[in-house]
């Protein structure tokens, strides 16, 4: 698809991108049923606009992909949104963070979903595509934590550490007997299966926010840094959360890093990490939002507003393995065709109204001082 910011005019080959898994949710009228395949011309109902809290765009179809963190609670502001505003069309690919930045910097979206944050060098391309001097900006929208999901038949509680998880996922401890495992674990039997580290095939703010907590917890057991693309050395891998879970549940002595929405989804069970504070932390919606509640801006001022988390906290009940996944827009110069609804639905899915329910599907709280900050900063984009 391809969507040109400077001409005013895109083309959306709709085809295309269903072959491709793209999620695309249509109005449903009064009984609930019915799917729009094309553009709907209807006004919003002023009962259902006031449901949501804002006023609806211009009718406009809305190409976005991106983060697969973020596909559940897209599903959940789509369905939402698109009832009070039957005359916006919103697709959203969840193609991965790599592919959703790719596809924002192409001008092929409206906007991109990504659970990390461009490069300087992508900020500078994305130039190109934001006309009158803009630039691509980071949109604070949702948390989540990082659940260690693994798939040990006999054992349904297991307490790892960084350490521990950089050396399973760098291929040196290969058992689940492992001492340095059955030391975390007193009183489990564990097995002598082989381990089955997984990892994601594809470039992912996943995967860059998980080699972030293990290079920031311990860096000399993992000397890979942080990337969307997996480097370390040995392992399995998938494409996608939904890939990378899938594997996990029908592999005996797997491990992998997916976002709890997809572990909860499919009854993975999940580690507790060992943190260095009293107990052990387990990944939940509660324990995610005490970690994102202490993260700062990066960098000074509000121009852009990418979180720094804090992957080493020791603070009791703080789970450490989390990300946020933003929304990418230009601060000036986004298409004129689609931008009143692609603001429109931003401001919606930041409102409280849109953020209320999100904890009901595995997503964890941004602190409200910054959710207030990205609701002005998306009062002034343009």
């Amino acid at each position: 698809m391809k969507l040109r910011r400077n001409s005013g005019a895109f083309t959306l080959a709709v085809g295309s991108a269903l072959a491709s898994g793209v999620l695309v949710l249509a109005a449903c009228g009064s009984g609930g049923g019915s799917r729009t395949s094309g553009r709907a011309s209807a006004a919003a109902s002023p009962a259902a606009t006031a449901a949501i809290g804002v006023a609806c765009g211009q009718s406009a179809t809305v190409p976005a992909s991106g983060s697969t963190a973020q596909e559940f609670a897209m599903r959940f502001w789509i369905k939402n949104y698109m009832r009070a505003c039957p005359g916006t069309r919103i697709t959203y690919d969840g193609n991965g963070s790599g592919a959703g930045q790719n596809d924002f910097l192409k001008g092929a979206t409206a906007f991109a979903g990504s659970d990390s944050a461009l490069s300087a060098a992508q900020i500078t391309r994305s130039k190109s595509v934001c006309s009158h001097g803009g630039h691509a900006v980071h949109l604070p929208a949702v948390g989540a934590p990082i659940a260690i999901a693994y798939n040990l038949p006999g054992v349904s509680k297991l307490v790892l550490d960084a350490p521990t998880l950089a050396r399973i996922f760098d291929s040196q401890i290969t058992k689940w007997n492992d001492p340095a495992i059955a030391k975390l674990n007193p009183g489990t039997r564990l097995p002598a299966t082989p381990i089955q580290a997984s990892h994601r095939s594809d470039s992912s703010g996943t995967t860059d926010n998980f080699t972030s907590y293990l290079s920031a917890a311990d860096p000399s057991a993992w000397p890979y840094g942080h990337n969307k693309e997996w480097a370390a050395k040995g392992g399995q891998s998938a494409k996608g959360s939904t890939g990378l879970a899938e594997q996990v549940k029908k592999t005996v002595g797997a491990i992998g890093y997916v976002e709890l929405t997809h572990a909860i989804a499919r009854n993975i069970p999940t580690v507790s990490i060992a943190t260095g504070a009293s107990a052990p932390v387990a990944s939940s919606v509660l324990t995610a939002s005490k970690a994102i509640a202490d993260a700062k801006i990066a960098g000074t001022g509000d121009d852009d507003l990418v979180l720094q988390l804090d992957y080493t906290t020791k603070a009791p009940g703080a789970y450490p393995i989390d990300m946020v996944t933003y929304e990418i827009v230009c601060d000036k110069g986004n298409e004129p065709a689609t931008w009143s609804a692609t603001k429109a639905f931003l401001t919606y899915i930041t409102d409280a109204q849109g953020q209320q329910d999100l904890s009901f599907q595995g997503y964890a709280t941004l602190p409200a001082t910054i959710v207030n900050k990205v609701r002005s900063k998306i009062s002034n984009l343009s």
